[in-house]
């Protein structure tokens, strides 16, 4: 998969996360896109570490799963950092 295809499926992913997740999230289509980089990566990663399925081509379905489900987790862990930190 591309650079500019790892792009895309970040900021879709990002973007479905912070659908799925419950309350505010702050940032606009950068963070978004961070966000869901930095969650395909680790999904791809965990993917790869507890199921043994890695990130394949852009229109798999398992690509897709991993890179939400990764910035699904990345979202929840980034919450629990910021909350603390305002406190």
């Amino acid at each position: 998969m591309g650079f500019f295809a790892f792009l895309v499926l970040g900021l879709i992913a990002g973007a479905v996360a912070k659908l799925i997740l419950p309350g505010r999230q702050g940032g606009g289509i950068i963070i978004t896109m961070i966000v869901g980089v930095i969650g395909a990566l680790l999904g791809g990663w965990l993917g790869g570490l507890v199921f043994g399925a890695h990130l394949q081509s852009f229109f798999s379905l398992q690509t897709w799963l991993l890179a939400i489900g990764g910035s699904v987790v990345f979202l929840l862990v980034w919450g629990l950092i910021t909350r603390r930190l305002r406190k």
